[in-house]
C-alpha cells in the first residue's frame, strides 16, 4: 500500500493528472469508473479564489464518489497561497496539491506554476505557507527544472519533504521542453532512490500504454504513475494498465458501443455541470479522441463540433455507432 498522510492507496496506484480544461467532474467520473486511484481537479488560481472568481470557485466542486481527490492550486504569493489553501480546505478534499509544473506562458509570467522553478527558495516558502495553513496532506506536482542547466529536482524533493510535503509527482521534462521530446525518468528514479526521501514519488510523462507503465515501474522504481494526455478520450487506459500489471495480458480494446456510451455520458455530464451551451462547446475537444481509429470519423467530427443542438449531437453519435456496428 502507498500512504499519503491518512490516505491509503493501492500498491502502485494510477493517478489522473490535473489538466486545465480537461480534468473536470464529468471527465473525472469516467476515469474513476475505469480505475483511477487518485484524481486531482483542474488547477485553481489562488488569486482567483480570493477574488471569488466564478470559474475558480466552480473548480472546487468535488463529489464523494471521486474520493480520494485532491484540489490543486497555483500562485506565486505566500499570503494568497495560504489563504487559498484555507478556502480549499473548507470544501473537504482529501488533500491539497500545489502546481509547480504548468509550463504555459500566462501562468509562468505570473511567477507561478513552472515559473517558480527559477526560484527554489520561493518554492519552499510557498509550500511551507500552504502546509502551515491546512490540516490536510499537501502534495506537489513539478518538473525536473526550468531548463537543462537547472535540473534541480533532487534538491527540490529534499527541501519540499523537509517543510512537510507528503508526496511528490514529477513530470520528466523541464519547463523549456514544454511537452516536446521524450520524458526523462532517470532523474525521477534518482529522487526515488535517495535514502533521505521517504515520501511517495510518482512519475509522470509519456505513460500511454500498459507495457510502458510496467517497464517504467520496473526500471525506475517509482511508487505509482500519473497519467494525463493518454486518458483524454480514453479513460480505459487505467483499467488496461491495471489488468496488464496484474496478469501480463492485454484487455480487449473498448468496443464502439463502449466508446459512444462513454462519449454520451461525458456530454451529458458536461451539460449538467456547466450548462447546456458551455457544456456542448467544451465537449468539442474530446470527440476526436473518443472516436479515434474508426472510419469516416473526420466527417462525423466536423458535424459534432459544428452543432449546438444536444438532440442532434446524440443522433450523430448514434449514427457513428450504427455505421461502425454494421461495418464490423
Amino acid at each position: 500500500m502507498v500512504k499519503i498522510g491518512p490516505i491509503t492507496l493501492p500498491t502502485f496506484p494510477l493517478l489522473l493528472a490535473p489538466m486545465e480544461d480537461v480534468s473536470d467532474p464529468p471527465f473525472r467520473a469516467l476515469c474513476k469508473e475505469q480505475g483511477a486511484d487518485l484524481m486531482y481537479t483542474e488547477f485553481i488560481s489562488s488569486e482567483g479564489l480570493i477574488r471569488d472568481a466564478i470559474k475558480s470557485r466552480q473548480k472546487l466542486d468535488i463529489f464523494d464518489y471521486e474520493r480520494p481527490i485532491g484540489i490543486q492550486i497555483f500562485g506565486g504569493d505566500e499570503e494568497a497561497m495560504a489563504l487559498s489553501s484555507k478556502i480549499v480546505s473548507v470544501t473537504k478534499p482529501d488533500l491539497v496539491d500545489i502546481n509547480f509544473g504548468c509550463p504555459v506562458k500566462k501562468v509562468v509570467c505570473k511567477g507561478a506554476g513552472a515559473g517558480v522553478l527559477k526560484d527554489i527558495d520561493l518554492m519552499v516558502r510557498l509550500t511551507k505557507a500552504v502546509v502551515n495553513a491546512t490540516d490536510l496532506p499537501v502534495t506537489v506536482k513539478t518538473r525536473l527544472g526550468w531548463d537543462n542547466n537547472s535540473l534541480n529536482i533532487e534538491e527540490v524533493a529534499e527541501r519540499l519533504q523537509d517543510v512537510g510535503v507528503q508526496a511528490l509527482s514529477i513530470h520528466g521534462r523541464t519547463r523549456m521542453q514544454m511537452y516536446k521530446g521524450e520524458a526523462d525518468w532517470s532523474l525521477i528514479a534518482k529522487v526515488k532512490n535517495n535514502p533521505r526521501i521517504h515520501i511517495p514519488i510518482f512519475g509522470n510523462g509519456d505513460i500511454d500504454t500498459p507495457e510502458k507503465a510496467l517497464a517504467y515501474k520496473n526500471r525506475y522504481g517509482v511508487d505509482g504513475v500519473m497519467i494525463g494526455r493518454a486518458a483524454i478520450g480514453y479513460p480505459w487506459i487505467f483499467r488496461e494498465i491495471k489488468h496488464f500489471l496484474n496478469t501480463g495480458e492485454h484487455l480487449a480494446a473498448p468496443s464502439i458501443e463502449e466508446r459512444i456510451a462513454a462519449c454520451k455520458k461525458h456530454l451529458e455530464g458536461s451539460m449538467a455541470w456547466k450548462g447546456e451551451r458551455l457544456g456542448i462547446l467544451e465537449m468539442r475537444r474530446h470527440y476526436a479522441n473518443y472516436l479515434k481509429g474508426y472510419p469516416n470519423i473526420k466527417e462525423f467530427r466536423a458535424r459534432l463540433v459544428n452543432s449546438l443542438d444536444k438532440n442532434e449531437l446524440f443522433e450523430i453519435l448514434e449514427e457513428v455507432n450504427a455505421i461502425n456496428l454494421e461495418a464490423s
